[in-house]
């Protein structure tokens, strides 16, 4: 009976220990984990079972390692979001997998994803046929967002690329829209933003900048 009661007592500490865990790492759908994220819930999760199981073994050798775990994730998650680096060393960056209605059949390679991947994840949005499809985007979280070719128009969809993210130049976006950072930079200053480094997002679609000026709050 001490034994059952032991189990019961350790298995409610550490529930209510794992739910003030993750409400502290915030708040992001299963399907939006990224894998870090994934690596640090599976290891709290196996960490509370074990300490389920090994009643002998104090629980502080359990709770310790979780909490450390909570602090490392948070601290992270902190830095990936001063450092567009560190993000994506973190969580990776979204890969276009249909540009304008053509499969980039290199960046599916590239991303270990097959046609059949593709097609499975196009028929969980309601969508039968590639042809459908005018953007195609990989999100980090392995989730595929899609945007769709516009029936019965003539004005075809187009993806608002980030040109500037925390306050430097996406080189490869600009790639993407044919552009150059001279023609950037020059756009820029027509609008009258003149310090790169004071942006926070700038996006560009349709022929239309969206910028987004840094917080400079303290």
């Amino acid at each position: 009976m001490g034994l059952y009661l032991t189990m019961a007592a350790r298995t409610i500490v550490l529930y209510f220990l794992i739910v003030l865990i993750f409400r502290l790492m915030g708040k992001r759908e299963i399907g939006e984990l990224s894998i870090f994220d994934l690596v640090v819930s599976l290891m709290i999760a196996e960490m509370a079972v074990t300490a389920i199981e090994e009643h002998n073994d104090p629980l502080l050798h359990t709770i310790f390692p979780m909490i450390l775990l909570m602090v490392i994730q948070i601290t992270l998650a902190y830095l990936s979001m001063k450092n567009q680096k560190i993000r994506q060393l973190l969580d990776g960056k979204p890969t276009i997998l249909i540009n304008r209605g053509k499969v980039d059949e290199h960046a599916m390679r590239k991303q270990r994803y097959n046609f059949d991947d593709l097609m499975v994840q196009l028929r969980e949005k309601d969508i039968t046929s590639v042809a459908d499809v005018e953007f195609a985007i990989l999100e980090s979280s392995g989730s595929l967002s899609i945007i769709q070719k516009k029936k019965d128009q003539k004005e075809q969809p187009e993806l608002q690329v980030p040109l500037i993210i925390d306050g430097r130049i996406q080189e490869e976006n600009l790639e993407v829209i044919h552009k150059t950072n001279l023609w950037l930079r020059q756009q820029l200053r027509k609008l009258g933003y003149h310090d790169i480094k004071q942006i926070s997002l700038c996006t560009f679609g349709k022929g239309i900048f969206f910028i987004d000026l840094k917080d400079e709050r303290k």
